[in-house]
């Protein structure tokens, strides 16, 4: 649960921008996820607009604004430094791509990755956005979502409700030419010190290579990598 300042807008504000955060949506999107009334999520709306905190797209929907990432780049992100000293060894362990994910609303980020130096490789450079439908680490991130946004999640995806069951239980997900025709990948969920996800790791490389079971190569070393993020944090 989130914590409040005491101060009452700033903490609807807050509200509101959780809200958009989770998925696009509507201003009864945004009354529903928060319990405000529509007069105070509108007002908040517009004014986080002003400041491009928010953005509102031509189908109406409501979406994080260009602000926030601007003001992302400028803060300290522990997950990303951690990243730093892991992603590397992960790498030459494997010898294939690594990559990191965060989920923003409908789709995931790559924040991180490290490259093999030679050979075919499934390139993915940090700030490029890949659709939540398909993908190990789309699997990961709606695996551990809210069950709300799992479920609009869920909609149109390449996987179901009982595959992300499995995810969870086995801790790790894996897909083959879901996200790109001849790519195999494994991926696991990285959490804050209170279990919260934050992130999901994947290995990904060509299926010709790696095979049509990634994880048997490679979740424990995604494992282990996984949690040494997780003590770094």
């Amino acid at each position: 649960m989130r914590q409040h300042s005491g101060i009452g807008v700033l903490d609807k504000a807050m509200d509101v921008l959780d809200a958009v955060a989770e998925a696009p949506c509507t201003l009864a999107e945004i009354c529903e996820r928060t319990g405000l009334p529509r007069a105070t999520a509108h007002r908040l709306a517009v004014g986080l607009e002003a400041h491009r905190m928010l953005d509102r797209a031509e189908d109406g929907l409501w979406r994080t604004g260009a602000r926030l990432a601007e003001l992302a780049q400028a803060a300290r992100d522990p997950l990303l430094e951690a990243a730093a000293h892991v992603l590397p060894r992960l790498r030459d362990v494997t010898g294939e791509s690594i990559q990191l994910y965060r989920r923003e609303g409908i789709e995931r980020v790559c924040v991180a990755g490290a490259e093999p130096r030679t050979g075919l490789r499934d390139t993915v450079p940090p700030g490029t956005r890949l659709p939540m439908s398909a993908g190990s680490g789309a699997k990961v991130l709606t695996a551990w979502a809210d069950r709300a946004v799992c479920a609009e999640l869920l909609h149109g995806a390449r996987f179901t409700d009982r595959d992300l069951a499995d995810v969870r239980s086995r801790g790790w997900a894996h897909s083959v030419a879901e996200r790109a025709e001849g790519v195999a990948s494994v991926a696991v969920p990285v959490r804050d010190r209170q279990g919260r996800l934050l992130a999901a790791l994947s290995v990904s490389g060509p299926t010709d290579r790696i095979g049509r079971r990634p994880a048997a190569h490679w979740a424990g070393e995604l494992i282990a990598a996984g949690e040494a993020l997780e003590r770094l944090l």
